[in-house]
């Protein structure tokens, strides 16, 4: 019989058992608790004496603990939501980040840790784990800078002020892991502290005495980040940009040595890279180079990894993420690059390199090839494809591929030009003809520029997800099937065309079958859009052979869409908006790059990102390795250049869609193009006196019009036709002046 006493603990452990049955916390908030306090899966398993996978469980919504884990789960994130309490949300249910203190709260803080060693946590900022070393990792004010070309310390004070005003954190750093920004650029102060400047204006004290105690301490307490941006996705590593100065306090080099430079890296035995392997973290393949990735092993499911940017290694080439006649990433302040690493992090995504690397990235980013998948008779999650993404490596068609590729060894000679039967040659235009006598009467040439062209083409195409199907004996052409065909256009004469009624003199316009705009001389390979064009003009197709892509989606439309509202949002903070008339968006095109020139950057940035991600598709070797022997890039499911070809020819057609209508409605013809600048003779210097206006005074449907969304044009320069003339004399013949004609220097380099 058991005791009195014992009686009553049953009935009190009864009475607790039926308490643990009360609804848990929902399992968003299971896991945002956990996270919060920096806990793995596989800890409160241990814990709680359950497998990994039945926490994920209870975290994910599939199942619910039992007795008696319940009881110990329902207590453990009573503990938690103590401790870290859920955030405030706005009505909406969206998060209301944390404020950022104001310039004085700054002083007020530093003044009280000075006065007090302790370390100290203002009220209005959130929790943060206690730090590594015994420094306190607190927003501190800016300091003024070591160099004598950065800005003083008073001279930041307002804009410190007017910081304070905005979000902490971009919207997309809603989750509390990256509460501080993807980022943060990493320099010492005058006194010598090591502060991490992040968006928002945050500066944060780094208590790290190296580089593997900086990479710890950004794992560990930096909160800096970025969430997915696909719920099949993966969040992005933290980025630490080292200044000079920061190299120099963690015993890196200000610049490679020749032979460190070739290679990409510092060298294995340098003291640093021992320093790393000491701590036992590790680095990827790549080494110690500009970028590197430097991590410990995950821990379940959660990376734990950084990437370090070092600027003096050239890790931000001028060429793409600076002014490269003029470079000011060298001598910009670290609360500036902040700012426009920052920005660019929000609106594309987290850097990961060359822009074009990184539009690269952004392309799995949001269309992940895999996803987890419960087996539905083990219970277990296993990765499974998804339908609508680049997934595998595929068999290539020699047509395709350029000329250094493996599958070409020993098929042609070794400087052996392939020819149009041979390869496929989707390219942009390079044309130019000589002005008529009427055309030389007009005073000016007038360039407009397509808004980023290759994007805009990237819209609602349909480009194969699979591999290449083989189709022999004269197939019938179906405008449904990406690939590549073997086609004689030669009989296609666009010399009169009739569109809208109005007969178009084509002899004055490119051909739209080829980059340089030439007539066709026999069988050649096409991309399918540039056949369903010439169907679309009336012209029969009949195929040959043909390699074509049998599962289909409309892949780069969230790559496309991602971009889009990135620029049209940094141009609109450079006072350019979409709903402005013809004039208003052509004076403040001109004004735009003054107005803030962190933003104009920006918008440099995002126009690479999107004309390099494309060029990824078809990477080249570059000289890597000997011809015909495989390069990286090979080895990428991403590396298709069938789908390069799709844009580049959807691109080409579409501007001759455009010089069709533009013919059709104004008898106005083009005398150049460059990739996407289009040059015509203009009695006037603007725009304004070419494009041509309906009689209620709108855009002709159909043709090139102004404005700042992908596809429509800007002003990109003017020149004289005495000036065009000269250049043709001087060339000694036709020569493309496009690209020469441009009021804006970086304007006119193919977005």
């Amino acid at each position: 019989m058991p005791t009195e006493e014992e009686a009553l603990f049953s009935a009190v452990d009864a009475l607790l058992e039926q308490v643990s049955q009360d609804p848990l916390p929902p399992p968003a908030e299971r896991k945002r608790l956990r996270e919060a306090a920096g806990l793995g899966q596989a800890q409160i398993a241990k814990a709680l004496d359950a497998r990994r996978e039945t926490v994920a469980g209870w975290e994910s919504g599939k199942t619910e603990p039992r007795p008696p884990k319940r009881a110990a789960y329902a207590r453990l994130l009573e503990g938690l939501a103590a401790r870290f309490p859920a955030p405030a949300t706005h009505s909406d249910g969206s998060f209301v980040p944390p404020p950022i203190p104001t310039f004085e709260e700054h002083l007020e803080m530093e003044a009280r840790r000075k006065a007090d060693p302790s370390p100290f946590v203002p009220p209005s900022l959130p929790p943060i784990p206690p730090p590594l070393d015994d420094a306190p990792a607190v927003a501190k004010p800016p300091q003024r800078p070591a160099s004598d070309t950065r800005p003083s310390a008073s001279s930041r004070r307002p804009a410190a002020k007017k910081a304070a005003k905005k979000p902490a954190a971009p919207a997309a750093a809603a989750d509390l892991r990256f509460q501080n920004g993807p980022l943060a650029v990493v320099d010492v102060d005058d006194d010598g502290q090591v502060l991490a400047y992040c968006v928002g204006g945050l500066v944060l004290d780094v208590p790290a005495k190296s580089l593997s105690a900086l990479v710890d301490w950004t794992l560990t307490e930096a909160r800096l980040g970025q969430a997915r941006l696909h719920r099949h996705g993966r969040d992005a590593d933290p980025i630490l940009v080292l200044t000079s100065a920061a190299l120099e306090r963690y015993g890196l080099p200000a610049a490679l040595s020749e032979e460190e430079r070739r290679a990409g890296r510092l060298s294995a035995g340098h003291k640093v890279v021992k320093q790393i392997q000491r701590a036992g973290l590790q680095l990827t393949q790549r080494g110690l180079g500009p970028w590197a990735r430097v991590f410990r092993e995950p821990e379940g499911s959660k990376r734990r990894c950084v990437q370090l940017c070092i600027l003096s290694w050239n890790a931000l080439d001028a060429r793409e993420w600076d002014r490269k006649d003029n470079p000011v990433l060298p001598t910009m302040h670290p609360a500036d690059l902040a700012r426009y690493l920052g920005s660019y992090a929000e609106r594309v995504m987290t850097p990961r390199g060359t822009t074009a690397t990184t539009g690269l990235e952004l392309m799995t980013a949001l269309r992940p090839p895999t996803r987890a998948e419960k087996d539905e008779a083990t219970g277990a999650f296993k990765p499974a494809f998804n339908d609508d993404a680049l997934t595998q490596l595929y068999p290539v068609v020699d047509c395709e591929v350029p000329d250094e590729h493996p599958v070409l060894k020993g098929k042609f000679a070794r400087h052996h030009l392939r020819t149009a039967a041979e390869m496929l040659m989707e390219e942009p235009y390079d044309w130019c003809r000589p002005l008529t006598d009427a055309e030389c009467m007009n005073q000016y040439l007038v360039a407009i520029d397509i808004n980023m062209s290759f994007a805009a083409a990237a819209n609602g195409l349909t480009v194969g997800l699979n591999g290449p199907t083989h189709l022999t004996g004269n197939p019938t052409f179906n405008p449904a099937l990406p690939g590549s065909w073997l086609v004689d256009l030669s009989h296609v004469d666009l010399s009169r065309v009739t569109i809208n009624g109005r007969t178009v003199d084509g002899d004055r316009l490119p051909s739209p079958f080829t980059p340089k705009g030439d007539r066709p001389t026999g069988p050649a390979w096409y991309a399918t859009p540039t056949l369903a064009y010439a169907q679309e003009l009336g012209f029969d197709v009949a195929p040959i052979e043909a390699h074509v892509r049998t599962h289909t989606g409309r892949y780069l439309d969230p790559w496309y869409k991602r971009l889009r509202d990135a620029y049209i949002a940094t141009m609109s903070d450079l006072g350019v908006t979409t709903d402005m008339d013809s004039q208003e968006f052509l004076d403040a095109m001109a004004r735009s790059k003054s107005v803030d020139p962190t933003m104009a950057l920006l918008a440099t940035a995002i126009k690479s990102t999107a004309k390099g991600g494309i060029g990824k598709l078809r990477q080249r070797s570059r000289g890597q390795v000997p011809y015909y022997e495989p390069y990286p890039a090979l080895k990428r499911e991403t590396w298709r250049p069938d789908i390069r070809a799709a844009v580049l020819a959807n691109q080409r057609i579409g501007i001759h869609r455009k010089l069709m209508k533009m013919a059709a409605a104004a008898d106005l013809y083009p005398v150049a193009i460059g990739t996407d600048a289009i040059i015509y003779p203009s009695p006037g210097p603007s725009p304004l006196d070419v494009l041509p206006l309906t009689p209620e005074g709108k855009p002709v449907p159909g043709t090139f019009q102004l404005g700042i969304s992908p596809g429509k044009v800007k002003h990109q320069g003017t020149q004289t036709v005495l000036w065009a003339e000269a250049q043709f004399e001087e060339h000694g013949g036709v020569f493309n002046v496009s690209n020469l004609i441009k009021n804006d220097p970086t304007a006119g380099e193919g977005e």
